[in-house]
This record gives C-alpha cells, structure tokens and sequence, in this order.
C-alpha cells in the first residue's frame, strides 16, 4: 500500500484509510462483532494503516471496536477519532446537541484513550464547529492535550475557511475531514485552496458517495428502514434516478480502465491532490480489497479532464444531509 503525509505534518499513513463507522452504526442491519474485528485485523493485513472512529458512533461502541481489534498492532498504525457531540440517551436523536467546551473535551478524550486503548491519541478532530465555543478555546484546549502527550495531532471536520485559519493559528491543523466525492465538490472552491496554503492535508468521507458511487444501488435498491440514509434527501428513489446519470459516467471509465466504479471514484480524488487520504467505509472483505485496489488505478490528465467535463454535464440532485445536520456544516 502506498503511504502519503497528511498537509506538512509528520503523519504519514496509508493512502486509502478505513472508517469504521458502518460496522457499528447508522447503516443498519449492524455487522456481526466478531466479523468486524476481523476485517479491522484483513485491513491491517493488506497495508491499511490508517482508522478512523468517533466518540459519538454508538456512542462509545464504535471506539470500543477499534479499540479491541488495533490493541495488538499499537505503533504500527493511526487512530483518528472526534469530540464535540453530546451522546444521545436512549430517548434522545443520535446527534442531539454539540458541546466543545474544553472542560467537556479534556473529558471526552480520557474516554476515548480508555476505550481506544492507547496512550495517545494520533489524530483528534472537533466533529463539528460548535457556534457556542470560540473556535481559539477549542484549538488551545487540544494544544493543552498535546503538550500534555495525550493527543498528537488536530483536526477539524466540516469546519468553514475562517474558522480553519482561526484555529490553525492557535493550533497547527494536521487535517481536515469533510465529505468530497464526485457528487459533492464544494470543497473545491474554498477549503481546498486554504488547506494547500496553510500546508492541511484533506480526509474525505464518504467518498463514494454512502456507497452510491458503487454502482450498487439504485432507484429500485430497498434499504433497511433504520438505515440513516433513508433521510438524506439524495437518497430518495426520484433523486437516486436522477443521479444514476454520475454512476453512468464512473461505469464507461472503470469499463475502459478495466477497474470498478469506485475505483474510479476514489482514484480520482487521490490524483486530486496528493495529501487527499479518502477513508471509505465498508463491512465486507471484498468491498475493502476492491477500496485498495484504487490505489493503483491511474488516472491520466487526459482522463481526469474528461471525467470533469461529463460530470459538469450532470446535475446532483437532493440535499446531502436533513436540514439539520447540513445547518452544522461549513461553520
């Protein structure tokens, strides 16, 4: 496996990442445990050396997961995880209320080295920008962290331009995570440009599209009633016809570079820039060996030139999240 350094960070990694959210949350029937680990233990395997998890997937259960299937690889690979989300009871919505306080983040952290199982945590993002706490108490709270040897790099997700250059002068940011993918490209106008200025490497999730890029569902594709993409707006069956229009495109340019649609959408956002770590999600072996396999698709200028003239020829239709949780981004 190929190894990049996210922006001008000493972190270096693998270029392909694994989230690890599905195998305990939001994309239901949930895995089996057991099989998790186990795939956890297949990546490691095959060279991925980067994972990605989070406080609130559960909550807690997710970090657990990660924790118990890397214990024995400790030095030998990064945990990425967030704060920033109060956990949801029982009674209460999953993403129910943000809280970055730094008395709350410094409690959150203990957590998470506790179910993680390291001394350290290698990279910890702020979930999401919390309007209630300057982003300056947030940066100095985690810096607070780094001195102290419990967390070694920053990050931000879905963060907005000002607010990554707020707390990267308080706090250098090791990388920034946010959804791109070919059918959501907005960071490409202001974020992108910034974390190449300010030397910030890029995490993109849900680079194919919450498997939509895959070629593997469409308008007639019946998903499990908790599953959380039935309240994405882009996943309703009228959105996904007209977006099969981008998956049409991926397909004739796997069929000519003898690959799969998502690997075409994953190596084109590597051959984007080259601290670009996508961190595609999956619970099944096949999926993770077809993931890595992008890692050796090349894209040539010519290729890439032409998969931005068709796609600029589709319009995506339907919102990325409910209105709620796209209100918590760009902040």
């Amino acid at each position: 496996m190929q190894t990049r350094k996210l922006g001008n960070s000493n972190l270096e990694i693998s270029a392909i990442g694994l989230g690890c959210m599905g195998m305990s949350f939001s994309y239901t029937p949930l895995p089996d445990r057991s099989e998790m680990i186990s795939l956890i233990h297949s990546a490691v395997e095959r060279g991925v050396t980067f994972f990605d998890t989070a406080e609130v997937y559960g909550p807690f259960v997710n970090e657990e997961l990660v924790g118990e299937a890397l214990a024995p690889f400790r030095g030998q690979v990064a945990i990425a995880t967030k704060f920033g989300f109060k956990p949801a009871t029982k009674d209460e919505a999953r993403w129910n209320a943000l809280d970055s306080s730094p008395a709350h983040i410094k409690t959150v952290v203990e957590g998470s080295l506790k179910r993680l199982k390291v001394d350290a945590i290698d990279l910890l993002y702020q979930h999401r920008v919390d309007p209630d706490v300057p982003i300056e108490d947030v940066a100095g709270a985690v810096k607070d962290l780094i001195q102290e040897g419990k967390v070694k790099h920053f990050g931000l997700s879905e963060a907005g331009v000002q607010t990554i250059r707020r707390a990267h002068a308080v706090q250098p940011i090791t990388a920034l995570q946010s959804e791109y993918s070919l059918w959501w490209r907005k960071p490409e106008a202001e974020v992108i440009p910034t974390l190449e200025e300010l030397g910030i490497g890029f995490v993109p999730y849900s680079p194919l599209g919450k498997g939509f890029l895959t070629g593997k569902i469409d308008e007639n594709t019946k998903l499990d009633e908790s599953d959380f993409r039935n309240t994405i707006p882009r996943f309703t069956p009228e959105a996904r016809k007209t977006n099969q229009a981008l998956v049409d495109l991926l397909g004739r340019i796997a069929e000519r570079k003898q690959a799969t649609p998502a690997q075409i959408a994953l190596a084109w956002l590597l051959a984007q820039k080259p601290w670009i770590v996508p961190i595609p999600g999956t619970t099944k072996l096949h999926r993770l060996e077809e993931n890595m396999g992008a890692v050796s698709v090349e894209l040539t200028s010519a290729d890439l030139r032409d998969i931005d003239e068709a796609a600029a020829k589709i319009e995506v239709q339907g919102a990325r999240y409910p209105e709620k949780l796209e209100q918590m981004t760009g902040r």
